[in-house]
């Protein structure tokens, strides 16, 4: 009878096998012709499926499944999208560089930024690439460095044009896509969702004049050369340009980290209609200069040169130079930049509710925002 082992049965595969090897002399020479006899018939029987597979032939099976894509896809959408964006590209005393549009009407009216197109605004050529790969001189209708918008128009008919969306509808969290030509790479998408509405953008122009927008913060990917293309919803309606991204700072050349930044549309229609219309573009203002250096909480009217503008809307309502605006319209105000992102998302006309401190107390004014000289 067996002792029970004491090794546990997770090392029992451990132990290795007695492996007990028998020897016949008499049966030696038989053991020897099976193995000869084995593999003759083996190479014989291999070279005999060989020649009949050769003379049947083999039946393989292709299938043509066709993949079906929702309307609401994004492959959909893209297909949708496509024809209407362009690339861009300027030649100009400023240099070159390229960027994305897309077509406003079928008359061949283009949206872009300003940014785009500055470099060969007042000397330089202007061409658009269509998603065919037909290309135009384009003309610059408008620009506006304070949006950061522009208009350009090819000698078109017929040309596809995108919906427009409604940008102050737009939640946190949802879908869009972004279209454009990211380092010269036409009809490039990328996905993504809205992360933020509402952020304070500021970007600086070729020529220092500096751009404030109130703008959409996406995720979807955007990199150098997407600006100017639509960001579109789920439903392939444009509710944005995209116009701005984050880097780390470690290069100016750095690509997409994830935070991207687009004109809301709703912006952009407004600024359209008057470049279209005649050339240029207003914005509202407070008759007010800022201190751009104040690092307290809010913004502060400067006390040097002129705070206040006489006559203006802040000086009708009783604002002075020194004054620390904190609420802006029932929004709390960080910073100047912020202020003025702001007052340029608001329209001419506005009366807006102003919450400042001067010394220490807190005050609250109604401003009527009036439009900028052009």
């Amino acid at each position: 009878m067996k002792q029970p082992s004491n090794t546990p049965w997770w090392q029992a595969s451990a132990e290795p096998k007695q492996v007990r090897i028998i020897s016949s002399k008499s049966n030696s020479n038989f053991f020897v012709v099976a193995v000869v006899i084995a593999l003759i018939a083996g190479g014989f029987g291999a070279a005999i499926g060989r020649g009949s597979a050769t003379n049947i032939g083999a039946n393989l099976v292709q299938t043509s499944n066709s993949i079906e894509r929702a309307p609401d896809s994004i492959a959909a959408l893209a297909a949708r999208v496509i024809p209407a964006v362009v690339s861009i590209s300027v030649k100009g005393s400023g240099g070159s560089g390229t960027g994305s549009g897309f077509f406003l009407d079928s008359d061949g009216f283009i949206l872009t930024n300003n940014h785009v197109v500055e470099s060969a605004a007042r000397s330089g050529t202007i061409t658009v690439e269509l998603s065919d790969g037909k290309k135009y001189r384009a003309k610059l209708i408008g620009r506006d460095g304070p949006y950061d918008l522009a208009v350009l128009k090819i000698d078109v008919v017929g040309a596809p044009t995108l919906q427009l969306g409604n940008s102050d509808s737009v939640q946190v969290g949802d879908a869009v896509i972004a279209i454009g030509s990211p380092l010269g790479l036409s009809g490039t998408v990328t996905s993504g969702i809205i992360s933020s509405k509402n952020r304070a953008v500021t970007t600086g122009g070729g020529s220092g004049e500096s751009s404030f927008i109130n703008a959409l913060q996406t995720d979807a990917a955007i990199n150098p050369g997407n600006s100017g293309g639509p960001l579109v919803d789920a439903t392939g309606a444009v509710i944005g340009v995209n116009s701005a991204i984050a880097t780390l700072g470690f290069s100016s050349q750095a690509g997409s980290i994830g935070l991207g930044f687009a004109i809301p549309i709703n912006q952009a229609k407004k600024t359209t209609e008057q470049l279209i219309r005649t050339g240029s573009a207003t914005y509202p203002i407070m008759g007010i200069s800022v201190d751009t250096r104040y690092t307290g909480t809010g913004a502060l009217i400067t006390s040097e040169g002129v705070g206040i503008t006489p006559g203006g809307p802040a000086a009708k309502a009783g604002l002075r130079a020194g004054d620390v605006i904190i609420e802006f319209d029932g929004s709390e105000v960080d910073n100047s930049d912020e202020l003025i992102v702001m007052i340029r998302s608001k329209n001419v006309g506005d009366k807006v509710k102003i919450k400042y401190k001067r010394s220490n107390l807190t005050k609250e004014i109604t401003v009527t925002l009036a439009a900028s000289k052009e």
